[in-house]
């Protein structure tokens, strides 16, 4: 920033909104292709996160960005996930080497702080000009569309940095990567609450929790109750990652302090209590509502959206750093064949638009059942038959983007499903009612 006028716009090729996972994997990638990348930050790392679990698909995408040695470093292994059964009285364990693809059993619970620190310093040695503790205040697209879809004017970016000054950036490309800030979401209008889905959480952190014993250990454990669901994540360095993902009537009808009503809704899951009944709580309690959104497309002229900040409905399955860091694969493709070959661009978007839908689109199905009685059933009582149990695996791996030939196992659990839900027509119809009044917004 020295020497440069207050009014005067820095140029880059690619400005970056964010420096989370999405945000940060993008920058590496596109620096490593020659460009000229800046990413702002809002805040500076190391900065608490929620989202520990990653998924064994995140390997591969580790190795390629050349930090898989630094993130075994603060890694626990997670050989698997774990589901309990309200009651508590059943569970089931799922072990990702019994998946299809037997070569990615294991991924890693992580402190965000440490893995987003990371990969945002990984950015940087890449090349990308990193400014942290500078929030992005508003973006202006300028000039006339070509035929590749890249404005000519690109785009004109006024951030804030922490002390108060204001910077200004002149960019041919926008990557909005902010998150649930939904930086471009909201003031483009893209961002619509998910009819189909709506829930809020609310989580901190524990030490002194009881474990499972052996490879076990690393296991995620999903605990179903009668408000939604609950998560235990065990950390590296002894802490456990808890908490709950609700129905908005619920956490709306606390009237008492956040921790207090925390504590409460763990004491309504004794399986949990029970691993808790001795561990302290060491964190502050946070609670975010407004939890499932997406947005109405995930690119336009000069810009697209990555991660988080196009859509976000659940993290039942772990899968939010996966979406984000496969997106930012896809969209570094994709911006550079709209900077370097505009004749290509739009069938490069039309790529990056398929490939980020995906995964929403395959985790929505099996997370809007979650919490029914068939799906509970199902997930408790796994069976192989025409590879059902190692298609729901490879799902549950993150394995959804390659070319593991999973899908006509995975139709044939949703048939499975729907079969089942014929046959209990009552209770079905009860759980679907009772889940289109959970979903309303309060």
């Amino acid at each position: 920033m020295d020497g440069v006028a207050p009014d005067a716009a820095q140029q880059t090729d690619v400005l970056v909104i964010g420096g989370g996972p999405a945000g940060s994997t993008i920058a590496a990638l596109l620096a490593r292709r020659g460009y000229h990348v800046t990413l702002l930050e809002k805040d500076r790392h190391p900065r608490f996160h929620i989202g520990e679990s990653l998924l064994p698909a995140n390997l591969p995408l580790l190795e390629q960005l050349g930090v898989a040695e630094q993130v075994r470093a603060i890694g626990m292994q997670k050989w698997g996930a774990e589901f309990v059964s309200p009651c508590g009285g059943r569970q089931q364990d799922f072990r990702f080497a019994e998946a299809w693809d037997k070569s990615m059993p294991y991924a890693y619970h992580v402190r965000r702080s440490q893995f987003d620190e990371i990969l945002i310093r990984n950015a940087a040695q890449a090349g990308a000009h990193v400014v942290e503790g500078c929030r992005v205040r508003s973006v202006q697209f300028q000039g006339g569309t070509p035929q590749g879809g890249t404005p000519q004017g690109g785009a004109r970016v006024e951030a804030q940095h922490q002390d108060g000054r204001t910077a200004h950036w002149q960019a041919r490309y926008l990557v909005d990567a902010s998150g649930r800030d939904t930086f471009l979401g909201n003031q483009l209008a893209l961002k619509q609450r998910n009819p189909r889905h709506n829930s809020a959480a609310i989580f901190g952190h524990f030490s002194g929790a009881l474990r499972n014993p052996g490879e076990r250990a690393g296991h995620i454990t999903i605990y179903w109750f009668d408000h939604g669901w609950l998560w235990f994540i065990p950390l590296h360095d002894g802490a456990s990652s808890v908490g709950a993902v609700v129905w908005p009537y619920y956490l709306k009808s606390r009237s008492v302090p956040v921790r207090e009503f925390f504590l409460a809704t763990i004491a309504q899951c004794p399986p949990l209590a029970q691993r808790l009944a001795n561990a302290t709580l060491i964190t502050e309690v946070e609670a975010t509502g407004n939890y499932s959104y997406s947005s109405t497309q995930s690119h336009g002229e000069g810009y697209l959206l990555l991660g988080d900040a196009y859509a976000f409905i659940d993290p039942v399955f772990s899968s939010g750093v996966l979406l984000a860091m496969h997106s930012a694969f896809a969209g570094a493709d994709a911006v550079d064949a709209c900077l370097r070959t505009p004749a290509r661009a739009r069938a490069a978007l039309r790529e990056f638009d398929r490939s980020l839908r995906c995964g929403p689109r395959e985790y929505s199905w099996f997370i809007y059942r979650v919490t029914t009685p068939t799906m509970r059933e199902l997930l408790l009582a796994p069976r192989n038959l025409l590879r059902m149990k190692e298609a729901m695996l490879s799902v549950l791996a993150g394995d959804i983007y390659g070319r593991t030939p999973i899908w006509p196992s995975v139709r044939a659990f949703k048939l499975t499903y729907h079969v089942f839900s014929l046959l209990h027509a009552r209770r079905s119809a009860q759980a679907a009612r009772r889940r289109s009044i959970n979903i309303r917004p309060v």
